[in-house]
């Protein structure tokens, strides 16, 4: 059992759960995720570490409401138990001094962006953050972003706050403005990584933007994962024309070498399956439609 310890409500359907892994926390890298099951008649889902304390065995992890399982982790409180967290698992991210780096987090996916920056800033990058969210007021972890962060640029679809569109449309604008021009000032502004993380169709946008520029660009593919341990093969997907599993071989790739195509076609496979049980929990529970 793994005690919630603190719960936060960052917005509107998007809570950090503080629990107390002390094995965890102790060998968790950032870019690992855990599988957690909150009961014993619970299905298991995979969720990025968030953040990791080593000496008071603490880790984070987001979740957003979206379905069954999220929604019953969404009504757990302080105090509350859940059955099983299993990590860390997938590979970590590769933290190096690359020098300037751009880090991309998109909605939830701001999340995991979050302790790869922290990170790369700890050991001497110049980190460029760009989140981004459908408004204001869905907009998480600002305050952690710009404390790990030499540049902050906040994007949304809306307008109602920072740059009004995607974080795509901005990372271009600033590709664009910062990368050419006279031989001085590229070599200046050379930006040697982009790590993105968000919506899979946010980052096949950052892929296809990036690509001209030939800088190379990391993607977490978490979202597409089932079961996280290798053995149902529903994280499928092709890498160089060749076939990977995102939670024993990523959960980051090289987002140039992704069949996004492939992958966010696959993304659709349980839809059906999702609603239906979406639906019977709200009739058990008496949600509002």
């Amino acid at each position: 059992m793994y005690k919630i310890v603190k719960k936060e409500k960052l917005v509107e359907d998007i809570d950090r759960f503080y629990l107390k892994a002390p094995l965890i926390a102790r060998k968790a890298k950032a870019g690992q995720f855990v599988v957690i099951r909150i009961n014993e008649d619970g299905e298991r889902i995979p969720l990025t570490i968030a953040g990791y304390n080593r000496s008071n065995g603490i880790i984070s992890i987001v979740s957003m409401r979206v379905g069954k399982t999220t929604s019953l982790l969404s009504s757990l409180r302080e105090g509350d138990n859940i059955l099983d967290v299993v990590g860390p698992l997938g590979n970590a991210s590769e933290i190096e001094n690359f020098g300037r780096v751009i880090c991309v987090g998109g909605g939830v996916g701001v999340a995991p962006i979050f302790p790869i920056a922290r990170e790369l800033k700890k050991i001497g990058n110049y980190v460029i953050s760009i989140i981004g969210a459908r408004s204001k007021d869905l907009l998480i972890l600002k305050e952690e972003m710009e404390d790990t962060s030499d540049e902050l640029y906040i994007c949304s679809d809306d307008g109602s706050i920072g740059y009004h569109g995607f974080v795509s449309d901005f990372l271009k604008e600033y590709l664009e403005k910062n990368l050419t021009g006279n031989a001085d000032k590229k070599k200046d502004k050379r930006i040697t990584r982009i790590i993105a993380i968000g919506p899979a169709l946010m980052m096949a946008s950052v892929a296809e933007v990036t690509k001209p520029f030939n800088i190379k660009t990391i993607v977490s593919l978490n979202s597409i994962m089932v079961d996280g341990t290798g053995m149902c093969g529903a994280c499928r997907v092709e890498v160089g024309g060749k076939t990977k599993f995102v939670c024993v071989n990523g959960p980051e790739f090289d987002a140039h070498q992704i069949n996004f195509e492939l992958l966010l076609s696959r993304q659709k496979t349980y839809c059906d399956h999702e609603k239906e049980c979406m639906d019977l929990y709200k009739h058990k529970c008496r949600l509002p439609e």
